[in-house]
């Protein structure tokens, strides 16, 4: 195996530099080389012309986006869509996907949302972890981004995300820290500044990757986050992409001036080198072990309990007699962004566009209409309303299809507002006043404010950006062939005068994250501020009692009992989530935060057990006096609930010189 030692100075340079936009340097065939592509939610693999002009995105399967994974709260589904992309990967030749990102949703506006978990660390950083484990184990690399503090699009290349070093640590670090361990095979820097250094040359963030976190993978470039190719490459940086001649020649003249050590110029190269045999061994001997049509199934199952039920006044399920009506162009989508986000996270449907009135003709008696309504993303009314209005007054259920798309939500640029357009904000009112059994399903990959229309409506759904298997998805929740179980990965605030960040000061050149710790529900809670739906909200057609909470300290750690009851009669899924709420702290603590779920599944009648074990990190916060977790003496409350603001159980303990015991 070669090492750095083996390499001529220039062969070293020229390894730290990519070959082209897609691949790392082969040093003229001496040695092998690495293959990457985009794709969070599906393998963007582009086809070019023998000139090197792009012609077009290959068709991939189209899964949901991570948001719709994140509001599942299912590991396992987390896991099984990483192994469903590795197959994905195997068929197109591509050894690391670009894949995923964790940053942390502090802005509702984010334009690039939908490519994150959650507000909240844990959550994202666990099912993070599965995704990356699930995508290595099926012989594709990981690349885990965008690091650090990624939080907005607005220009993004040179804004400075000024953040104090205790929320990094609490908020911003934490979902990296829980995913560097199903070790991925890389990491990538983010554009932004952070704390006024560039996110390429950030080595007091890599130090803590690498030293802390225990990351032994590459640290490789946003396509065109580098600026100088020498300071990043003393800060750690081990790959820059895309290939850039004028910053290659630019790095040798530092080279051979001294700016640039042997020594640093070594330890990129040798990370490379290792990066690359751990690659290829990775896949060697693998083949895709799923069919395309399973990894399709996977794409309906993430979208299944990905959408998320958030109102619900008896009108579904749908009733296999009544009269339908669907009206709205996300739900017969002519292009692949319509329903999902744009950037380097879209994706080339490898299947058709679904329908999702001809996936309730399919399995309803009643009579389904479907008119379109809108057009363009919903900035145009449609011309002719009288047959529209004829149909939503005679039917049985009117289903609203209302969303974003690909202009709205994507990367490059934040949304301009978290309300829907006017046109469709109208065409609800409308609806709903002509016929009150309106249900409205939304198709959109962040937060969106239902106040103009929340209270007016018999139902509301979020389908969330759900993937090319979407419609039928929908469909067989509307029925009820399934069960909801989503449950909200962020919080849907009331107007965006509420959010955290609308009063943070933010300019061209710097956004400073004065909210501090209080981002997401930590800020609607702190401040008791109202919100549409919770953190954690999202409710099924099943009702669940929780009941016979039991706390039990072990060793330095607290296990928290308790039971779910099925009370219906039909089989359901409940994310239970259990949060930590210190009492009397010498130190700023929020209310209360996520320190544990676990999603059960229970029939009809039945009655689990269930346990969460919260170990001491769970009631620390971090330190900047002594660098480092502190669990404080006091009480502690232990909250088990079906949300951030429902909660259900409560118990108490004390942590005393490092020590735990049962208050009540």
């Amino acid at each position: 195996m070669l090492t750095a030692k083996d390499l001529t100075a220039e062969e070293k340079l020229r390894l730290i530099c990519g070959q082209d936009g897609w691949h790392t340097a082969d040093l003229g065939g001496k040695i092998p080389q690495i293959t990457v592509s985009d794709g969070p939610v599906g393998v963007r693999k582009s086809e070019f012309d023998e000139n090197g002009v792009w012609k077009r995105d290959l068709p991939a399967v189209a899964y949901p986006a991570i948001q719709c994974l994140a509001n599942t709260w299912n590991r396992s589904l987390a896991r099984k869509m990483g192994k469903s992309l590795a197959d994905d990967c195997l068929d197109a030749e591509v050894d690391v996907l670009l894949a995923p990102g964790v940053n942390i949703k502090r802005n509702p506006l984010n334009g690039r949302n939908f490519e994150y978990f959650s507000e909240d660390p844990l959550l994202a950083g666990t099912l993070a972890y599965e995704y990356i484990d699930g995508l290595q184990s099926g012989g594709v690399g990981a690349c885990l981004k965008h690091f650090l503090a990624n939080n907005q699009e607005y220009n993004r290349l040179e804004q400075s995300s000024e953040v104090d070093d205790r929320t990094l640590r609490e908020l911003y670090y934490v979902p990296f820290e829980i995913a560097c361990r199903a070790k991925p095979v890389s990491a990538m820097c983010c554009y932004n500044r952070v704390n006024g250094v560039y996110g390429s040359e950030n080595k007091c963030g890599f130090d803590v990757l690498r030293g802390e976190f225990g990351f032994d993978g590459v640290i490789m470039s946003d396509w065109g986050a580098v600026h100088d190719r020498a300071a990043s490459a003393k800060a750690g940086l081990d790959l820059e992409m895309p290939f850039d001649q004028g910053r290659y020649e630019k790095l040798c003249e530092d080279y051979r001036a001294g700016r640039l050590t042997d020594e640093e110029l070594d330890a990129c190269a040798q990370r490379m080198l290792d990066f690359i045999a751990r690659v290829k061994k990775m896949s060697r001997g693998k083949k895709a072990a799923t069919t395309v049509e399973r990894r399709l199934d996977v794409a309906q199952q993430i979208a299944e309990e990905g959408i998320v039920l958030l109102k619900n006044e008896g009108v579904l399920p749908l009733k296999k007699k009544q009269s339908v009506t669907v009206s709205g162009e996300c739900a017969a989508p002519s292009q692949y962004g319509r329903v999902g986000g744009g950037g380097s996270a879209c994706v080339q449907w490898i299947g058709e566009r679904y329908d999702l009135a001809k996936c309730l003709r399919a399995k309803m008696k009643g009579e389904v209409r479907y008119h379109r309504a809108f057009w363009e993303y919903a900035l145009q009314e449609y011309s002719d309303k009288r047959e529209l209005y004829d149909s939503i007054l005679t039917s049985d259920v009117n289903v609203v299809c209302v969303g974003t798309g690909s202009t709205i939500e994507r990367e490059g640029a934040d949304r301009m507002s978290v309300r829907l357009t006017p046109v469709q904000e109208e065409m609800i009112l409308r609806t709903a006043e002509l016929n009150p059994n309106t249900v409205v399903v939304i198709f959109a990959g962040s937060a969106v404010d239902v106040s103009a229309w929340k209270d007016k409506v018999a139902a509301i759904v979020l389908a969330g950006f759900c993937g090319e298997r979407g419609g039928e998805a929908i469909a067989r929740v509307l029925t009820g062939e399934v069960n909801p179980s989503g449950k909200l990965s962020e919080t849907f605030l009331c107007k965006i005068e509420d959010a955290p960040t609308y009063r943070s000061y933010s300019d061209p050149l710097v956004a400073r994250y004065s909210e501090g710790l209080d981002v997401g529900y930590r800020h609607y809670d702190k401040h008791g501020l109202d919100v549409n739906f919770p953190f954690g909200h999202g409710l099924s057609y099943s009702e669940f009692k929780y009941g016979d909470l039991s706390l039990q300290v072990k060793e330095r750690s607290v296990e928290v009992s308790f039971s779910i009851t099925n009370r219906s009669a039909r089989a359901g899924k409940e994310v239970a989530q259990v949060y930590v709420r210190p009492y009397n702290s010498y130190a700023y603590r929020p209310v209360r935060e996520l320190r544990g779920f676990a999603k059960v599944k229970t029939e009809g009648g039945e009655k689990k057990d269930v346990s969460v074990v919260l170990d001491e990190r769970a009631f620390s916060y971090y330190s900047t006096s002594v660098r480092g977790w502190v669990c404080e003496d006091g009480i502690y409350g232990i909250e088990v609930g079906a949300s951030s603001r429902d909660i259900r159980l409560q118990g108490l303990v004390r942590c005393k010189d490092g020590k735990f015991e049962i208050v009540k």
